[in-house]
């Protein structure tokens, strides 16, 4: 019981880091040019916001 607790607040840590890691690619100036001339946004950006949002989430349901 207690182990999952340790392990659901590790994957919300990692979960944040990795929104965090996400959005600052998101919000780069390299990548809000290449926005601005393609609209494409990078896929690390989308895997990190994306990727954090899960771990967060489990991480959640594991510390319940």
């Amino acid at each position: 019981m207690m182990v999952n607790k340790v392990i659901g607040i590790a994957l919300i840590l990692v979960g944040v880091a990795l929104a965090v890691w996400g959005y600052n690619i998101y919000d780069s100036a390299s990548s809000q040019i290449s926005r601005a001339f393609s609209g494409d946004t990078p896929l690390e950006a989308w895997a990190g916001m994306v990727g954090g949002g899960l771990c967060v989430f489990i991480g959640l349901l594991k510390v319940k």
